[in-house]
């Protein structure tokens, strides 16, 4: 069944356009990057469900239906409450609408066959992935310049993943650059994170020197280097204080990651994040062995610290050690195992965190 939606004429009358055909939850959910359970839920509690029936009674999202989802989840990974976002996503206006679903990232119904090949009857909770979301990356024009959203459609997750399993380093860059006034926080949860775990549950075979993932980790740490680099300048243009400016060491945030683990970017998005809101914050990368971590923190007198680690079952001996030295020093670690969060010191002082957001929420609380 092919839905029908009214979109805005730049300078004329609303007209129909045609959309692709509509899709039923398991497509949708694919998506999204959600359980089926959870979209089911969203439609009983807050009437965000399908609003086309075909033949039988089946119920079917429309190109409508599955952009206000996309504002839903986006803001719900934002920190809004879900009663809020659903209200937001039901209040949203044709522009808003339209913005959310762009040709590239609507669902088709190769998508839909697909999904039903499979079982609804998934998990309850969210999955890691899902193409459907507003991005705040603004892809770059043929001379290099930002290009506005609402001039092109933003960069999707499934851009950024094929550019990055193509091996197309300038593609993948352009892609996740970070256009001035963008949250980087926002940019890392609804377009860098998914991107991640897609390509991560994906197999491959390379040739020599060929690796999806670094070609991802390169261009997100250029994003990152960019944008912290312009707004620093930014900041000092306008007559504010430089980076090493004691006014704004005296509240820093120290990162690390767990022993012997690789920095997360992760820690870099959360660093950048921070600086965003005004907030100054260093990564500890290179041999951090307990003994240095000790000498950084001294050195340092950070405001706080946030641990930041991809690991199922970290090592803890570092979140150990410094609370023991430093009793008073606010210390976060963003876990998502249970199991593992149980190694943490039982301390006011010491918060396990379950998300990216909640990590930087917990740190600006203090730093502000």
């Amino acid at each position: 069944m092919t839905s029908l939606r009214s979109a805005p004429t730049p300078g004329g009358p609303r007209r129909k356009v045609t959309e692709v055909p509509a899709l039923a939850v398991a497509a949708v959910a694919k998506r999204l990057g959600v359980a089926p359970a959870t979209l089911r839920t969203w439609d009983r509690r807050y009437g965000l469900g399908p609003s086309e029936h075909t033949a039988g009674s089946h119920r079917r999202y429309t190109a409508d239906d599955v952009a206000r989802l996309v504002i839903m989840r986006r803001l719900t990974l934002e920190g809004v409450a879900p009663v809020d976002a659903a209200r937001a996503a039901l209040d949203a206006d044709e522009a808003e609408l339209a913005l959310e679903s762009s040709p590239a990232e609507q669902p088709t119904a190769a998508d839909d066959d697909s999904a039903e090949a499979g079982t609804e009857d998934e998990p309850s909770g969210e999955t890691p992935g899902g193409g459907l979301r507003l991005l705040r990356a603004v892809p770059r024009g043929a001379d290099d310049e930002p290009v506005r959203v609402g001039a092109i459609r933003a960069a999707g997750v499934s851009d950024v993943v094929d550019a990055a399993i193509s091996f197309d380093q300038k593609r993948c860059d352009r892609l996740l650059r970070i256009a001035p006034g963008t949250d980087p926080g926002q940019w890392w949860s609804t377009l860098v994170e998914p991107a991640l775990h897609r390509i991560a549950e994906r197999t491959f075979l390379a040739s020599p020197g060929e690796m999806p993932e670094v070609v991802f980790s390169n261009a997100t740490l250029a994003a990152l280097r960019e944008y912290t680099q312009q707004s620093e300048a930014a900041l000092v243009a306008g007559g504010g204080p430089p980076p090493n400016h004691p006014s704004r060491m005296r509240r820093i945030v120290l990162i690390f990651a767990a022993p012997g683990e690789q920095v997360p970017l992760a820690a870099h998005a959360l660093a950048a994040a921070l600086g965003a809101q005004g907030a100054m914050a260093r990564i500890v990368t290179g041999s951090a062995t307990m003994h240095r971590s000790l000498e950084l923190v001294a050195m340092v007198r950070p405001a706080a610290v946030a641990v930041v680690t991809t690991q199922p079952r970290p090592d803890l001996d570092v979140v150990r050690t410094v609370h023991e030295a430093n009793p008073d020093l606010p210390i976060f670690v963003g876990l998502q195992n249970d199991e593992a969060a149980t190694g943490l010191p039982l301390a006011a002082t010491v918060q396990r965190v379950r998300s990216f957001t909640g990590l930087l929420h917990e740190a600006l609380a203090v730093v502000r």
